[in-house]
């Protein structure tokens, strides 16, 4: 289970070493819009605050050996935030990731000094190869989403939102394995309504939702890298059975032009993922009351930059 105070203290361990990301005005004055530019989070990625929070605390109870480091499965995002969070800390780190994550993904990685090994398709695979590297080294495992200490500091980007403009009435935020989502609901409880936005070819949360319980889901589409876990986190389930979510999906077309848009209206670079919350708008598969105050966001931009102007996902 999470909760507000879990968010709260990753909060106070983090500061320092994560950035507070900005919180944009678009929309207009009849439909108030803000983004969290949460992509221009160290790494490109909200995922740093996770990292940190889950690599501190882990110092703090004497449960991580520094000459053995972290180790992290990843489509490439929260593979680039341990490393990262690992390098300042002085910490070695190895990531597992699919061999068809972007190459901008494997670049950077290597780039913060880590020790990438690609297995597999797909996530699932590379979580397995990390845990049995976990068995056989001991190092500490940051998983992607489903740890509390993820998720918490995942979380703490929502209350930047609600500290930064308190009259926000919804928070408009991607879901994939939903670390995102169960620290910004959790964040968010009592105060704002979530929106939580899947791919129709991804629908972790909208599936365990119908079925009662995190069920395993087919991986495809523009937004797998990202947002390509087979099933929801326990703790997101948790906490959108608690608090029930605005569940809604879009379509990968949507997705892209939710993509170019943010690039040409706002020169916003967002990954595909990251583009999903905003495509809930602009789809019209979430449509706000008169009035509503919506923050969106936009969680990353590990994206390759000659791709903004001439979409290939629109082909």
């Amino acid at each position: 289970m999470i909760n507000r105070s879990d968010v709260l203290q990753a909060q106070n361990r983090i500061s320092g070493h994560v950035r507070r990301t900005p919180l944009l005005r678009g929309g207009t004055a009849a439909a108030p819009l803000w983004f969290k530019c949460e992509f221009l989070q160290h790494t490109g990625v909200f995922k740093a605050r996770g990292a940190f929070n889950r690599q501190l605390a882990a110092l703090e109870r004497g449960e991580l050996d520094p000459a053995v480091g972290v180790v992290a499965a990843s489509g490439g995002n929260a593979g680039l935030a341990n490393a990262y969070a690992a390098a300042a800390l002085g910490l070695p780190a190895t990531v597992f990731i699919p061999k068809n994550a972007p190459r901008i993904k494997v670049e950077r990685l290597l780039a913060y000094n880590a020790t990438v090994r690609q297995i597999g398709a797909e996530y699932a695979e590379a979580f397995a190869a990390a845990m049995d590297y976990v068995e056989d080294t001991g190092a500490l495992f940051c998983h992607a989403y489903d740890q509390l200490e993820i998720a918490a500091g995942a979380g703490t980007l929502a209350e930047e939102i609600l500290e930064d403009e308190p009259g926000i009435d919804t928070i408009v935020v991607a879901v994939g394995g939903g670390g995102l989502y169960a620290g910004v609901a959790a964040a968010a409880e009592g105060r704002a309504r979530v929106v939580a936005v899947e791919p129709f070819s991804i629908p972790t949360l909208h599936a365990a939702l119908d079925a009662g319980r995190p069920v395993d889901v087919a991986v495809s589409g523009v937004a797998a890298d990202s947002l390509g876990a087979r099933r929801v986190g326990g703790i997101a389930f948790s906490i959108a059975s608690r608090v029930p979510p605005a569940s809604v999906l879009v379509d990968d077309a949507a997705i892209v032009a939710a993509r170019s848009r943010l690039w040409s209206d706002y020169r916003i670079p967002a990954e595909y993922g990251a583009a999903a919350a905003f495509a809930a708008l602009t789809s019209g598969a979430y449509t706000p009351a008169a009035g509503e105050r919506v923050a969106v966001i936009v969680c990353g931009a590990n994206t390759d930059a000659c791709t903004l102007e001439n979409d290939p996902g629109s082909d």
